[in-house]
């Protein structure tokens, strides 16, 4: 890992994410389409903000997140930024 140290990621791991390789994924689970797609949404205003943009996919009600910082061959802070910032989007 790069940026930082495992700790950084006690938090996020603590909330469900989990550390696969050189990137943290997690599966977010909601009532229906439309609150899935709105969650995808609110994500991508902010990944716009950060500049840093998620590995995703949604089916029905699921989205399954993939963070890792390409250019940087890693995780690095903006992964542990944007997942707590889904966290909080998620938890509205």
């Amino acid at each position: 890992m790069t940026a930082f140290d495992r700790s950084t990621l006690q938090p996020l791991i603590e909330n469900g994410w989990l550390v696969e390789g050189d990137a943290i994924a997690k599966s977010f689970s909601f009532d229906d389409f439309n609150e899935a797609f709105g969650f995808m949404a609110r994500v991508a205003l902010w990944a716009e903000k950060l500049d840093h943009h998620p590995d995703w996919s949604n089916s029905h009600r699921r989205v399954d997140v993939r963070l890792t910082t390409h250019s940087a061959g890693g995780l690095t802070a903006k992964d542990v930024k944007l997942a707590a910032r889904m966290d909080a989007l998620a938890a509205q």
